[in-house]
Protein backbone atom coordinates (compact mmCIF):
# COMPACT_ATOMS: atom_id res chain seq x y z
CA UNK A 1 0.00 0.00 0.00
CA UNK A 2 1.37 3.40 -1.08
CA UNK A 3 1.17 6.21 1.37
CA UNK A 4 -0.59 9.38 0.19
CA UNK A 5 1.70 12.37 -0.32
CA UNK A 6 1.71 14.85 2.49
CA UNK A 7 -0.68 17.83 2.18
CA UNK A 8 0.99 21.06 1.06
CA UNK A 9 1.93 23.39 3.79
CA UNK A 10 -0.32 26.44 4.16
CA UNK A 11 1.08 29.64 2.66
CA UNK A 12 3.38 31.53 4.87
CA UNK A 13 1.98 34.68 6.45
CA UNK A 14 4.53 36.73 4.51
CA UNK A 15 3.24 35.31 1.22
CA UNK A 16 -0.35 36.15 2.09
CA UNK A 17 0.61 39.69 3.04
CA UNK A 18 2.49 40.12 -0.24
CA UNK A 19 -0.52 38.89 -2.21
CA UNK A 20 -2.82 41.29 -0.39
CA UNK A 21 -0.44 44.18 -0.96
CA UNK A 22 -0.38 43.36 -4.68
CA UNK A 23 -4.16 43.40 -4.84
CA UNK A 24 -4.36 46.67 -2.93
CA UNK A 25 -1.75 48.23 -5.21
CA UNK A 26 -3.72 47.19 -8.28
CA UNK A 27 -6.93 48.75 -6.99
CA UNK A 28 -5.08 51.92 -6.00
CA UNK A 29 -3.96 52.49 -9.59
CA UNK A 30 -7.13 51.22 -11.26
CA UNK A 31 -9.78 53.11 -9.30
CA UNK A 32 -8.57 56.64 -10.24
CA UNK A 33 -8.41 55.71 -13.93
CA UNK A 34 -11.86 54.13 -13.78
CA UNK A 35 -13.32 57.15 -11.97
CA UNK A 36 -11.75 59.49 -14.50
CA UNK A 37 -13.23 57.48 -17.37
CA UNK A 38 -16.67 57.60 -15.73
CA UNK A 39 -16.50 61.38 -15.24
CA UNK A 40 -15.35 61.89 -18.84
CA UNK A 41 -17.99 59.59 -20.33
CA UNK A 42 -20.81 61.06 -18.24
CA UNK A 43 -19.75 64.69 -18.94
CA UNK A 44 -19.50 65.47 -15.23
CA UNK A 45 -17.10 68.37 -15.72
CA UNK A 46 -18.10 70.50 -12.77
CA UNK A 47 -16.12 72.37 -10.13
CA UNK A 48 -12.49 71.23 -9.77
CA UNK A 49 -13.09 68.46 -12.31
CA UNK A 50 -13.08 71.04 -15.12
CA UNK A 51 -9.38 71.79 -14.85
CA UNK A 52 -8.54 68.14 -14.20
CA UNK A 53 -10.27 66.87 -17.35
CA UNK A 54 -7.93 68.96 -19.51
CA UNK A 55 -5.28 66.33 -18.75
CA UNK A 56 -7.36 63.36 -19.90
CA UNK A 57 -4.84 62.34 -22.64
CA UNK A 58 -2.20 61.83 -19.95
CA UNK A 59 -4.60 59.76 -17.84
CA UNK A 60 -5.40 57.66 -20.90
CA UNK A 61 -1.72 56.75 -21.09
CA UNK A 62 -1.69 56.01 -17.37
CA UNK A 63 -4.69 53.70 -17.77
CA UNK A 64 -2.67 51.49 -20.10
CA UNK A 65 0.07 51.22 -17.47
CA UNK A 66 -2.54 50.36 -14.82
CA UNK A 67 -3.88 47.58 -17.03
CA UNK A 68 -0.38 46.25 -17.65
CA UNK A 69 0.30 46.14 -13.90
CA UNK A 70 -2.88 44.20 -13.12
CA UNK A 71 -2.13 41.69 -15.87
CA UNK A 72 1.46 41.26 -14.74
CA UNK A 73 0.29 40.56 -11.18
CA UNK A 74 -2.60 38.39 -12.39
CA UNK A 75 -5.23 40.32 -10.50
CA UNK A 76 -8.15 39.57 -12.79
CA UNK A 77 -10.91 41.65 -11.21
CA UNK A 78 -8.94 44.89 -11.17
CA UNK A 79 -7.66 43.93 -14.62
CA UNK A 80 -11.22 43.81 -15.95
CA UNK A 81 -11.98 47.25 -14.51
CA UNK A 82 -8.68 48.59 -15.84
CA UNK A 83 -9.48 47.25 -19.30
CA UNK A 84 -12.85 49.02 -19.34
CA UNK A 85 -11.26 52.30 -18.22
CA UNK A 86 -8.48 52.05 -20.80
CA UNK A 87 -10.93 51.33 -23.61
CA UNK A 88 -13.13 54.29 -22.63
CA UNK A 89 -10.24 56.74 -22.29
CA UNK A 90 -8.30 55.60 -25.34
CA UNK A 91 -11.51 55.55 -27.36
CA UNK A 92 -12.00 59.22 -26.54
CA UNK A 93 -8.39 60.31 -27.00
CA UNK A 94 -6.66 58.11 -29.59
CA UNK A 95 -8.71 59.23 -32.64
CA UNK A 96 -7.21 62.70 -32.27
CA UNK A 97 -3.90 61.28 -33.47
CA UNK A 98 -5.50 59.84 -36.61
CA UNK A 99 -6.48 61.86 -39.67
CA UNK A 100 -10.17 61.60 -40.56
CA UNK A 101 -11.76 61.57 -43.99
CA UNK A 102 -12.51 65.04 -45.34
CA UNK A 103 -15.40 66.35 -47.42
CA UNK A 104 -14.75 66.46 -51.15
CA UNK A 105 -14.17 70.16 -51.76
CA UNK A 106 -12.87 71.94 -54.84
CA UNK A 107 -12.95 75.55 -53.70
CA UNK A 108 -10.10 77.91 -52.80
CA UNK A 109 -7.52 77.30 -50.07
CA UNK A 110 -7.56 79.45 -46.93
CA UNK A 111 -4.64 79.53 -44.50
CA UNK A 112 -5.86 80.66 -41.09
CA UNK A 113 -3.64 81.44 -38.11
CA UNK A 114 -4.84 82.07 -34.56
CA UNK A 115 -2.72 83.33 -31.67
CA UNK A 116 -3.23 84.39 -28.06
CA UNK A 117 -0.79 87.25 -27.37
CA UNK A 118 -0.85 87.08 -23.54
CA UNK A 119 -1.95 90.67 -22.90
CA UNK A 120 0.04 91.85 -25.90
CA UNK A 121 3.33 90.27 -24.76
CA UNK A 122 3.60 87.82 -27.66
CA UNK A 123 6.54 88.66 -29.92
CA UNK A 124 5.18 90.75 -32.79
CA UNK A 125 8.11 90.03 -35.09
CA UNK A 126 7.62 86.27 -34.79
CA UNK A 127 3.90 86.57 -35.50
CA UNK A 128 4.39 88.75 -38.58
CA UNK A 129 7.10 86.39 -39.83
CA UNK A 130 4.68 83.46 -39.50
CA UNK A 131 2.10 85.38 -41.52
CA UNK A 132 4.66 86.20 -44.19
CA UNK A 133 6.39 82.81 -44.38
CA UNK A 134 3.23 80.71 -44.51
CA UNK A 135 1.24 83.17 -46.63
CA UNK A 136 -1.51 83.43 -44.04
CA UNK A 137 -4.82 84.69 -45.40
CA UNK A 138 -6.75 85.19 -42.16
CA UNK A 139 -5.40 85.90 -38.66
CA UNK A 140 -7.34 85.95 -35.40
CA UNK A 141 -5.72 87.24 -32.22
CA UNK A 142 -6.76 87.26 -28.57
CA UNK A 143 -5.50 89.32 -25.60
CA UNK A 144 -4.83 92.00 -28.20
CA UNK A 145 -3.61 95.38 -26.95
CA UNK A 146 -3.06 98.82 -28.54
CA UNK A 147 0.71 98.37 -28.22
CA UNK A 148 0.50 95.00 -29.97
CA UNK A 149 -1.55 96.54 -32.77
CA UNK A 150 1.01 99.29 -33.29
CA UNK A 151 3.95 96.87 -33.21
CA UNK A 152 2.34 94.50 -35.73
CA UNK A 153 1.59 97.29 -38.19
CA UNK A 154 5.07 98.76 -37.78
CA UNK A 155 6.43 95.38 -38.87
CA UNK A 156 4.23 95.31 -41.97
CA UNK A 157 1.12 93.38 -40.97
CA UNK A 158 -1.05 96.21 -42.33
CA UNK A 159 0.36 95.49 -45.80
CA UNK A 160 0.16 91.70 -45.55
CA UNK A 161 -3.38 91.63 -44.15
CA UNK A 162 -4.90 95.04 -44.89
CA UNK A 163 -8.52 94.23 -44.07
CA UNK A 164 -9.40 93.99 -40.39
CA UNK A 165 -11.83 94.28 -37.54
CA UNK A 166 -9.88 95.18 -34.42
CA UNK A 167 -10.75 95.77 -30.80
CA UNK A 168 -7.49 96.44 -29.01
CA UNK A 169 -7.82 96.88 -25.24
CA UNK A 170 -5.31 97.20 -22.43
CA UNK A 171 -4.87 93.90 -20.61
CA UNK A 172 -6.50 90.69 -21.78
CA UNK A 173 -9.98 91.50 -23.21
CA UNK A 174 -8.89 92.65 -26.68
CA UNK A 175 -9.50 90.74 -29.89
CA UNK A 176 -8.75 91.13 -33.57
CA UNK A 177 -9.50 89.75 -37.02
CA UNK A 178 -7.12 90.38 -39.94
CA UNK A 179 -7.67 89.31 -43.54
CA UNK A 180 -5.97 89.37 -46.92
CA UNK A 181 -9.41 89.86 -48.50
CA UNK A 182 -12.23 92.33 -47.81
CA UNK A 183 -14.28 91.82 -44.64
CA UNK A 184 -17.91 92.84 -44.26
CA UNK A 185 -20.60 92.56 -41.56
CA UNK A 186 -17.94 93.24 -38.95
CA UNK A 187 -18.45 93.61 -35.24
CA UNK A 188 -17.20 92.82 -31.75
CA UNK A 189 -18.99 90.68 -29.22
CA UNK A 190 -18.13 90.85 -25.52
CA UNK A 191 -18.54 87.85 -23.27
CA UNK A 192 -20.38 89.28 -20.29
CA UNK A 193 -19.04 86.76 -17.77
CA UNK A 194 -15.70 86.11 -16.12
CA UNK A 195 -12.95 88.21 -17.66
CA UNK A 196 -15.22 89.85 -20.24
CA UNK A 197 -13.10 88.83 -23.21
CA UNK A 198 -14.18 90.26 -26.56
CA UNK A 199 -14.52 88.43 -29.87
CA UNK A 200 -13.99 90.30 -33.15
CA UNK A 201 -15.81 88.87 -36.14
CA UNK A 202 -16.54 89.52 -39.79
CA UNK A 203 -17.46 87.86 -43.07
CA UNK A 204 -14.45 87.28 -45.30
CA UNK A 205 -14.95 87.54 -49.08
CA UNK A 206 -12.74 84.68 -50.31
CA UNK A 207 -12.02 85.02 -54.07
CA UNK A 208 -13.59 82.13 -55.99
CA UNK A 209 -15.28 80.76 -52.88
CA UNK A 210 -18.32 81.36 -50.70
CA UNK A 211 -18.18 84.04 -48.00
CA UNK A 212 -17.03 82.78 -44.60
CA UNK A 213 -17.91 84.27 -41.25
CA UNK A 214 -14.82 84.15 -39.00
CA UNK A 215 -14.80 84.94 -35.28
CA UNK A 216 -11.88 85.24 -32.89
CA UNK A 217 -13.11 83.05 -30.02
CA UNK A 218 -12.11 83.66 -26.41
CA UNK A 219 -14.50 82.40 -23.72
CA UNK A 220 -13.63 82.85 -20.06
CA UNK A 221 -11.04 80.63 -18.38
CA UNK A 222 -12.04 78.24 -15.55
CA UNK A 223 -8.96 79.19 -13.57
CA UNK A 224 -10.83 79.14 -10.24
CA UNK A 225 -13.95 77.43 -8.91
CA UNK A 226 -15.97 80.65 -8.94
CA UNK A 227 -15.19 81.07 -12.66
CA UNK A 228 -16.50 77.70 -13.85
CA UNK A 229 -20.03 79.03 -14.30
CA UNK A 230 -18.78 81.92 -16.47
CA UNK A 231 -16.71 79.47 -18.50
CA UNK A 232 -19.72 77.28 -19.21
CA UNK A 233 -21.91 80.28 -20.05
CA UNK A 234 -19.35 81.76 -22.45
CA UNK A 235 -18.87 78.46 -24.27
CA UNK A 236 -22.63 77.99 -24.56
CA UNK A 237 -22.89 81.49 -26.04
CA UNK A 238 -20.47 80.78 -28.90
CA UNK A 239 -22.18 81.05 -32.30
CA UNK A 240 -23.31 77.61 -33.42
CA UNK A 241 -22.52 76.26 -36.85
CA UNK A 242 -25.16 76.71 -39.54
CA UNK A 243 -25.14 73.44 -41.51
CA UNK A 244 -27.74 74.74 -43.97
CA UNK A 245 -26.59 78.35 -43.98
CA UNK A 246 -23.40 80.33 -44.47
CA UNK A 247 -19.98 78.91 -43.66
CA UNK A 248 -18.57 79.70 -40.22
CA UNK A 249 -15.17 79.39 -38.54
CA UNK A 250 -14.39 79.92 -34.86
CA UNK A 251 -10.68 80.25 -34.16
CA UNK A 252 -8.97 81.13 -30.94
CA UNK A 253 -8.34 80.34 -27.31
CA UNK A 254 -11.36 78.34 -26.12
CA UNK A 255 -9.94 77.58 -22.66
CA UNK A 256 -11.32 74.08 -23.20
CA UNK A 257 -10.13 70.79 -24.62
CA UNK A 258 -12.05 68.16 -26.55
CA UNK A 259 -12.60 66.39 -23.22
CA UNK A 260 -14.82 69.21 -21.95
CA UNK A 261 -18.52 68.69 -22.60
CA UNK A 262 -19.38 72.34 -23.47
CA UNK A 263 -16.87 72.31 -26.33
CA UNK A 264 -18.12 68.94 -27.55
CA UNK A 265 -21.66 70.34 -27.49
CA UNK A 266 -20.51 73.24 -29.68
CA UNK A 267 -18.94 70.82 -32.13
CA UNK A 268 -22.20 68.91 -32.40
CA UNK A 269 -23.87 71.99 -33.89
CA UNK A 270 -21.90 71.33 -37.08
CA UNK A 271 -18.24 72.18 -36.48
CA UNK A 272 -15.11 70.05 -36.89
CA UNK A 273 -11.93 70.65 -34.95
CA UNK A 274 -9.26 71.08 -37.64
CA UNK A 275 -6.46 69.62 -35.51
CA UNK A 276 -8.55 66.61 -34.59
CA UNK A 277 -9.52 66.07 -38.24
CA UNK A 278 -5.90 66.10 -39.40
CA UNK A 279 -4.44 63.86 -36.70
CA UNK A 280 -2.88 66.73 -34.73
CA UNK A 281 -5.44 66.86 -31.96
CA UNK A 282 -3.01 65.87 -29.20
CA UNK A 283 -0.53 68.67 -29.88
CA UNK A 284 -0.41 70.93 -26.83
CA UNK A 285 -1.07 74.63 -27.33
CA UNK A 286 -0.85 75.96 -23.75
CA UNK A 287 1.55 75.37 -20.88
CA UNK A 288 3.72 75.19 -18.97
CA UNK A 289 2.52 78.47 -17.52
CA UNK A 290 4.69 80.91 -15.59
CA UNK A 291 7.34 78.27 -14.95
CA UNK A 292 4.91 75.82 -13.32
CA UNK A 293 5.38 72.15 -14.14
CA UNK A 294 2.08 71.84 -16.01
CA UNK A 295 2.16 69.51 -19.03
CA UNK A 296 0.86 71.11 -22.25
CA UNK A 297 -2.85 70.88 -23.01
CA UNK A 298 -4.79 71.64 -26.18
CA UNK A 299 -7.09 74.62 -25.61
CA UNK A 300 -6.50 76.65 -28.80
CA UNK A 301 -8.64 75.44 -31.68
CA UNK A 302 -9.75 76.16 -35.22
CA UNK A 303 -13.36 74.99 -35.50
CA UNK A 304 -14.62 74.86 -39.08
CA UNK A 305 -17.95 74.15 -40.71
CA UNK A 306 -18.25 70.45 -41.60
CA UNK A 307 -18.44 71.41 -45.28
CA UNK A 308 -14.88 72.77 -45.10
CA UNK A 309 -11.98 70.35 -45.57
CA UNK A 310 -9.11 70.61 -43.06
CA UNK A 311 -5.91 69.76 -44.92
CA UNK A 312 -3.22 70.37 -42.32
CA UNK A 313 -2.56 71.93 -38.92
CA UNK A 314 0.72 73.17 -37.51
CA UNK A 315 1.52 74.58 -34.07
CA UNK A 316 4.33 77.10 -33.52
CA UNK A 317 6.14 78.74 -30.64
CA UNK A 318 5.47 82.41 -29.91
CA UNK A 319 8.03 83.98 -27.55
CA UNK A 320 6.42 86.09 -24.86
CA UNK A 321 3.14 84.16 -24.89
CA UNK A 322 2.07 81.08 -22.95
CA UNK A 323 0.02 79.95 -25.95
CA UNK A 324 1.20 78.52 -29.25
CA UNK A 325 -0.23 79.83 -32.52
CA UNK A 326 -2.21 77.32 -34.59
CA UNK A 327 -2.11 77.39 -38.39
CA UNK A 328 -4.85 75.53 -40.28
CA UNK A 329 -4.85 75.04 -44.04
CA UNK A 330 -8.44 74.69 -45.24
CA UNK A 331 -10.22 74.04 -48.52
CA UNK A 332 -13.62 75.65 -48.99
CA UNK A 333 -16.49 74.20 -50.97
CA UNK A 334 -17.33 75.80 -54.28
CA UNK A 335 -19.89 78.62 -54.15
Amino acid sequence: MVDAPPAPAPPAPTGRRTARLGTVLCWLVVVPAAAWAAVRQASLDRGPLVQALAFTPYVAGFSVLALALTLALRRWRPAAVAALAAVALLGAVAPRALAASQPATAGPTVRLLTANLLAGSGDARTLVELVRRYEVDVLTVQEFTPDAQAALDQLGLDRLLPHRQLNAEIGTPGSGLYSRWPVTDVGVRRNLNGWGFTQAYGTVAVPGGPPVRVESAHPSAPYALDQVGAWRTDLAAQPPATPNGSLQILAGDFNATLDHSPLRALLRTGYVDAADATGKGLTGTWGPYDGDLIPPVTIDHVLVDRRIAARSVRVFALPGSDHRPVLATLTLPTP
